[in-house]
């Protein structure tokens, strides 16, 4: 009698796990539960999560799905590096999903999102030129997002918000979802962005990132 091949385990690379105040996007100040996973093939030049680049450790998406249970967070943050360089992530956002939870993705807009399950609340970045890596950007992704989803773009200079502005209007990205626009820590005046995209009357949400003035960039936060 022939037995049943097992299933192979499901497992994905974890940098960390951590329970904490969502920061950003439209889930801002939600308790979250952050699941932040190994990997990126971009470099920022203004990265602020570098150590999530390599190490990690293997998690089957079992065993991830019970620890974000014990925290009894309603909202769930899928975050890298590049969550979606990993491609059973795609598996975690169902599960995700389908256990409940109000779940957010944040993605650096390289990778294709079209497979990404529509529950999941997109956070995709464009990137400006002074990322160094505005030749990544995957400009199809746009035709991807759904009107929950929100389009990111961090700005470290006076060109990169011409730029960004100017992107926002040939594609008509307002108009698909929300877009955000975030001052780079040190490069960029909090306030002089607030007074450019005023000035220039933008349909944009202004962010500062609320985890940064509370934790400053501290693992774990």
């Amino acid at each position: 009698m022939a037995t049943e091949t097992p299933t192979a385990v499901e497992r994905l690379r974890i940098t960390e796990i951590f329970h904490s105040i969502q920061g950003e996007a439209d889930a801002i100040g939600w308790r979250t539960v952050f699941v932040r996973l190994t990997g990126c093939p971009l470099r920022c030049v203004w990265c602020d999560t570098e150590y999530s680049f390599y190490g990690g450790n293997w998690r089957d998406i079992d065993d991830i799905l019970a620890e974000v249970a014990s925290h009894g967070a309603k909202h769930v943050c899928v975050t890298g590096g590049e969550p979606l360089a990993q491609k059973r992530c795609l598996t975690l956002l169902q599960k995700l999903c389908d256990a409940g939870y109000e779940v957010s993705l944040e993605t650096s807009g390289a990778i294709d999102v079209s497979t990404v399950d529509p529950r999941v609340r997109k956070v995709m970045d464009l990137k400006a030129p002074d990322s160094g890596e505005s030749k990544r950007n995957l400009w199809s992704n746009l035709d991807h997002l759904l009107a929950h989803d929100q389009v990111k773009i961090v700005i470290a200079s006076r060109a990169d918000y011409e730029w960004a502005r100017n992107a926002v209007a040939e594609h008509a990205i307002d108009q698909r979802c929300m877009v955000l626009f975030s001052p780079v820590h040190g490069a960029v005046e909090p306030r002089a962005l607030a007074e450019w995209i005023i000035e220039d009357k933008l349909p944009v949400r202004f962010q500062l990132q609320l985890h940064k003035l509370l934790w400053n960039d501290a693992p774990g936060h």
